[in-house]
């Protein structure tokens, strides 16, 4: 009797174990998909003594973190309460044959129309760290940005030592006019809108503007302890300086990718990158101004003004004034340069580069600021901007579309691997033969190929910086350097081993960045320049990635919710 009542207990506990597997596991599958739901929607928002209605998601300037963690998959309903149709981007994110969720408006999706809703279904693979997400319409990423926070797998830790706490950052800009007014005035007058009135950290400009004490945003860190900072810029223009008074910064990853650590006082972060750092809370306790203004080396007006916020250590009195930090010089192109050639992989067994060492297609674009005619504008003309003398014109409905049902007459697939002619790119400003051609031409990329594309800087009207986002892909900046590009010499001193990997890349002022990548995600991906202005003006294409011949190296088939146009 007792062997009996040991085997029907022993046979009840194994019932009971594989009951409470089977729910673990359930649990566990059911904890893989995050869903969030976004409503776009319009509300009052006060900064610099006045209100103003601003595009928000859920009420919330900035919008909502989306949290995940790398191999989950992510569900985000966005619903469009608001007056302008919408599209929202997952900077960064890959998604691997799957740019129906993408985001960019009439690339790889029409717009949400008012009072309509979209679902962007999309698995996080091989990714981990900080990006964000935007509006991919209009002007409109001017309110309606957030970041995204990838936490690693279950066990897997983080290759640095595991910080204390840690707080997302994000960078953006402050209008008081209506953005999209502003944009419209200056389209309609030929000449670039009007520059934003103040920068924000965490949506707020901090006291040294007015009306602002309550628009500051406070971090509270206690002494000894370390802090990872997930700080995103998502500023529609500019570049950007930030620092911390009296504290260094270790910065440990950069666009979700893990880098060699190397420690500095000031980061320089473009828009649509994003960069991790950890910091020390080992000073005196006070209170220190996190700072942040922008970086321009060219005569071209931009909103200089200082944004802060406030690293405040428990237990200070609020009454105690912060210290500022000592911020590089707003044309500090040495600090710049030197600061980006810092940047470097890991490089590990767990975290490798796979820097493409062989390359079947090298494509070189020229950036170009110019004219267009425009009968009704102040002088006769508009500006635009070109890729290799084309300023690419948007298409009325979505390019992957266009490409996955095989559409005639939407888009050309010719456009140039490089320049129409060669010429001495950096030299004395150009201001002859300014007026550009314009078409919707996309540059076809076979699967799996691996690619080398060079953006060169051009002195067309003026150099510039500018920092181009290519979706779909991450890519190696194997080189970059100061004054034309020269394939015999430069390509010798490319860093083939240990390059930075990431979504954007700054091109600097009068010169050019070397990147490379594995066409390996099939798709049509959107390539432009970060900086609004610029991709509004036309500076920009798209690549469309042909399918591999295995079945999941192609397209997926679109789902039903996708909006029409």
């Amino acid at each position: 009797m007792t062997t009996n009542h040991t085997f029907f207990f022993g046979k009840s506990l194994f019932i009971i174990c594989i009951f409470m597997c089977v729910s673990l596991l359930s649990l566990e599958v059911k904890a893989a998909t995050k869903k969030y739901q976004f409503n776009v929607e319009v509300k009052n928002v006060s900064r610099l003594c006045h209100a103003k209605p601003i595009v928000t998601v859920n009420g919330r300037f900035p919008g909502p973190t989306v949290y995940a963690r790398e191999g989950d998959r992510v569900l985000i309903n966005v619903s469009n309460h608001a007056q302008y149709n919408m599209s929202i981007h997952w900077h960064g994110l890959k998604q691997y044959a799957n740019g129906w969720a993408d985001g960019p408006a009439y690339i790889t999706q029409c717009p949400i129309q008012t009072g309509n809703s979209y679902v962007y279904d999309f698995n996080i693979t091989g990714q981990r760290g900080t990006l964000w997400w935007h509006a991919h319409i209009l002007w409109l990423r001017a309110t309606v940005y957030g970041a995204i926070v990838i936490l690693p797998k279950q066990s897997v830790p983080f290759p640095f030592p595991r910080p204390d706490g840690e707080q997302v950052i994000v960078f953006g800009e402050w209008w008081h006019a209506d953005v999209e007014q502003v944009v419209k005035q200056g389209n309609a007058l030929g000449l670039p809108p009007n520059m934003s009135d103040a920068h924000t950290i965490n949506g707020k400009p901090g006291p040294l503007f007015p009306c602002s004490e309550k628009h500051t945003f406070a971090m509270e860190v206690e002494q000894g302890k370390k802090y990872l900072l997930r700080i995103v810029n998502a500023a529609l223009n500019d570049e950007l300086f930030f620092a911390i008074a009296g504290h260094n910064m270790t910065v440990v990853e950069i666009d979700a990718v893990y880098t060699k650590p190397f420690t500095t006082n000031a980061l320089l972060i473009a828009p649509g990158q994003t960069t991790n750092v950890i910091v020390s809370a080992s000073q005196t306790p006070g209170r220190y101004f996190m700072a942040v203004r922008p970086f321009q080396d060219v005569p071209i007006p931009v909103d200089n003004k200082t944004a802060t916020a406030i690293f405040q250590y428990k237990n200070i009195p609020t009454t105690v004034i912060p210290t500022l930090p000592v911020l590089p010089l707003p044309n500090n192109t040495n600090f710049a340069l030197s600061y980006n050639q810092k940047l470097r992989s890991l490089n590990t067994p767990n975290f490798p580069a796979n820097v493409p060492l062989k390359v079947d297609r090298n494509l070189f674009f020229t950036i170009g600021l110019g004219k267009s005619d425009c009968a009704t504008c102040l002088n006769g003309t508009r500006l635009s901007a070109s890729l290799n003398n084309i300023t690419f014109v948007m298409p009325e409905t979505g390019l992957l579309q266009a490409h996955y049902f095989n559409m005639k007459g939407v888009f050309r697939t010719d456009f140039p691997d490089k320049p129409p002619k060669a010429f001495n790119y950096t030299g004395a400003p150009l201001t002859a033969n300014l007026f550009t051609s314009k078409g919707t031409r996309l540059s076809k990329i076979a699967f799996n190929s691996t690619v080398e594309l060079v953006i060169q800087d051009t002195n067309f009207l003026s150099v510039e910086s500018h920092p181009f986002h290519l979706h779909g892909f991450n890519f190696f900046v194997v080189g970059t350097g100061i004054g034309n590009f020269d394939s015999s010499k430069d390509p010798i001193k490319y860093n083939l081993v240990d390059p930075p990997e990431r979504n954007t890349v700054g091109v600097p002022t009068g010169g050019w960045a070397a990147i490379r990548f594995r066409a390996d995600n099939p798709g049509v991906w959107f390539f432009h320049c970060h900086l609004e202005l610029h991709t509004g003006w036309g500076l920009k294409t798209t690549f469309v990635v042909e399918d591999g011949l295995e079945k999941d190296q192609a397209v997926r088939p679109p789902p039903k919710d996708l909006p029409s146009c």
